[in-house]
């Protein structure tokens, strides 16, 4: 395994693809790429993310417990240096971005500590936004 991160690509089924993009661009500042009727590319935080329209949704997602919240077992997300994921989550307590999971320390004091919150996008997926201030935790055990 390289130290050199690289950008990840992730597709994800979407139920409206135009209140998508007013959510992943508009509400979340991500670049617009190619785009057809169908689906969408997104700059995802450096990353990219292809919104699929597709017909139907999951009304029952799983969760676990994790640190005593339900967190959605199906998500993705980012993480952040500290300083742009608070102003991510102050945009979004501003933006009334309805929170799945509001922003907190998850594991405070222990291996592992993170800042975290969930959102949902229009279409029900789950997005997870973290930091840690030790980015030597990121993969601690």
């Amino acid at each position: 395994m390289t130290d050199t991160l690289c950008p990840f690509h992730l597709a994800l089924p979407v139920n409206d693809l135009a209140a998508a993009e007013i959510f992943y661009c508009g509400l979340l500042g991500c670049e617009k790429g190619r785009a057809t009727s169908r689906w969408l590319d997104l700059n995802f935080f450096g990353h990219q993310v292809t919104l699929h329209l597709v017909e139907g949704d999951d009304d029952n997602p799983v969760t676990n417990t994790v640190d005593g919240d339900a967190v959605p077992a199906r998500h993705f997300g980012v993480i952040l240096n500290m300083d742009d994921w608070q102003a991510l989550a102050d945009h979004l307590r501003d933006a009334d971005g309805n929170f799945l999971l509001s922003p907190k320390i998850r594991f405070e004091g222990e291996i592992g500590e993170q800042a975290t919150f969930f959102i949902r996008d229009p279409s029900g997926n789950a997005l997870e936004f973290k930091s840690f201030a030790d980015s030597e935790q990121l993969f601690a055990t």
